[in-house]
């Protein structure tokens, strides 16, 4: 049973957000966003859940029903309804759903509603084809309410049906945990739960980030412990081994782009992330995705390269229950290429779509392959700024988010920004701050 008090604080948090400024703090793209821009922001995250559909058995799409968990204004709900006969949403703000109403007035398939922010009781079991959520674990104080969730869409979910959310995977730093910096929860506690509930786990992709994206499959109770009993027999076979990135057939050893991604046929449609294991001349990779089937009978695994290993042609072999789940085959593993720390870009620390037109007198810098954070020096008009708050974004790919806030001194009008981390000098940057 969860905390009454802790469902009482996320809700009157998330009111008074809501009151603030809804679409700020939904989106995270400026204050004072209009219609139009915050309904466009939903873009690429659209375009990134639709792609899971092709999971779904084919059907017409308005005999599907799809749940938003935590779906604030209706951002994602809007655009979602096209590929459902019914969407429905659910938020613990009641602020948030009075502004979904209004927003999808003209959206006559969708359906918002405010809930005690726990659980999905308000829904019958395997009601949903799709359950999704997109940046609302993260602002979750308590383990225990998202597990709540996740263990609810597993029953509100038809057989077979998808859910599709975002957890955050980054270290267990916190000692406290709030309505805005939520619970932190490890991989491999996502895997655990999946298989101790029937959840087929087809993907877990930006492992060690604030966003992992987790992606799993309704299976029927006893499905798990029925296939550790009595595994089926694999007559699968790799057809080809590429970098999952580009489609070349090389791979870099190690670094941002060391991802293989294995062409099988005939994969076993219960296999999942659980249970396979993926070995390169016998060290660990690991697994991160298991696709839709492209073709008939022809999946895409892909997996992150073993942190020790070596360049050459190099033997794969994937196991499955701890037996071989096909023949070997082989890759080619190259060389990883240097490093190249980069500023990627400068924006203002609240007013992100601001660009380096500084309102808030905050800066946000979004650095890349940064191997060494604590030896970058930012500057000002050639000032030394102090105080910087380093946030590692993605351990994986070293991307890092600086932010620090301007000195009294910095006045309005044109200002130089210079980074440099060692010897190396980072071309300047020009910032605009508005008086």
């Amino acid at each position: 049973m969860s905390d009454p008090n802790l469902v009482q604080q996320m809700r009157a948090d998330w009111n008074k957000r809501a009151a603030e400024d809804a679409y700020y703090y939904v989106a995270f793209g400026r204050r004072g966003q209009g219609d139009q821009e915050f309904f466009d922001s939903a873009a690429d995250v659209v375009h990134a859940l639709e792609a899971e559909l092709k999971r779904l058995p084919a059907a017409d799409r308005r005999s599907r029903r799809a749940l938003e968990i935590g779906c604030g204004p209706g951002r994602l709900m809007r655009p979602m309804s096209w590929n459902f006969g019914e969407i429905h949403g659910v938020d613990v703000s009641d602020e948030m759903i009075r502004l979904a109403k209004k927003k999808l007035k003209d959206t006559p398939n969708a359906f918002p509603r405010a809930t005690d922010g726990t659980d999905l009781s308000c829904y019958a079991d395997e009601f949903f084809d799709f359950v999704y959520s997109y940046a609302v674990f993260q602002h979750i104080p308590s383990a225990e309410v998202v597990f709540s969730y996740l263990v609810e869409a597993w029953r509100v979910l038809k057989p077979g049906g998808i859910l599709r959310c975002q957890i955050n995977s980054l270290p267990k730093t916190a000692k406290h945990y709030t309505t805005w910096e939520g619970v932190r929860i490890s991989a491999g506690e996502v895997a655990e739960f999946a298989s101790e509930h029937d959840f087929q786990l087809m993907a877990m992709e930006g492992l060690g980030t604030q966003y992992m994206w987790v992606t799993m499959r309704k299976q029927p109770k006893g499905w798990f412990s029925a296939l550790v009993a009595n595994p089926p027999r694999s007559t699968a076979r790799i057809r080809n081994i590429v970098n999952a990135h580009s489609g070349e057939p090389i791979v870099p050893v190690r670094g941002r782009f060391a991802c293989m991604g294995i062409w099988i046929e005939e994969m076993p449609e219960d296999c999942d992330l659980n249970q396979i294991d993926i070995e390169v001349e016998g060290e660990q990779a690991a697994p991160i995705y298991i696709g839709p089937s492209a073709f008939p009978g022809l999946w895409q695994l892909n997996a992150i390269m073993p942190e020790k290993g070596r360049t050459g042609l190099l033997p794969v072999e994937i196991f499955w229950f701890g037996q071989p789940l096909c023949e070997p085959a082989w890759m080619r593993v190259a060389p990883a290429g240097p490093a190249v720390p980069r500023l990627t870009s400068l924006n203002d620390g609240v007013n992100l779509l601001s660009g380096s037109r500084i309102t808030s007198r905050s800066v946000k810098l979004f650095l890349e392959e940064l191997a060494e954070p604590e030896l970058l020096e930012v500057r000002v008009d050639g000032a030394v700024i102090e105080d910087l708050d380093v946030f590692c974004k993605d351990p994986v790919n070293e991307r890092f988010e600086i932010t620090f806030t301007l000195p009294d001194a910095v006045g309005a009008g044109t200002h130089s920004v210079e980074l440099r981390l060692g010897a190396r000098l980072f071309p300047s940057v020009k910032i605009e701050v508005m008086g």
